[in-house]
């Protein structure tokens, strides 16, 4: 097993810049791809961005393209969200995410997840 806790979230305004963390402990870090997830009041968690577990491939949703950037650190057993250009519609709830697979952009295919941090984005 591995327990996950998000950090980082805040209120910015919309053009402006967030990282969250999500420090893992347990079971080895370094054997789970990874995932951020978002879920806005009153729709359904969506995919964010994705990276396998020695960072040779990371996927995007379109929505976030060009603007996120994930990374890890497996030595610090720790996973980032970098998001720049923030916008108003970027604001949500972000749950990171640890599975077995290579990688999952699909939230039933994570197997553990973090509480949430909230990113609240004002325009």
């Amino acid at each position: 097993q591995v327990q996950l806790v998000e950090s980082g979230g805040g209120l910015v305004q919309a053009g402006g810049s967030l990282r969250l963390s999500c420090a893992a402990s347990g079971r080895t870090f370094s054997t789970y791809a990874m995932g951020w997830f978002r879920q806005a009041p009153g729709k359904e968690r969506e995919f964010v961005a994705a990276i396998t577990r020695n960072s040779g491939r990371t996927d995007f949703a379109d929505s976030v393209k060009g603007r996120f950037t994930i990374s890890r650190d497996n030595a610090k057993n720790t996973l980032y969200l970098q998001m720049n250009s923030l916008k108003g519609e970027d604001t949500a709830v972000y749950y990171c995410a640890a599975t077995t697979r290579y990688i999952a952009t699909m939230y039933l295919q994570y197997d553990y997840w973090g509480q949430g941090t909230q990113v609240t984005v004002s325009s």
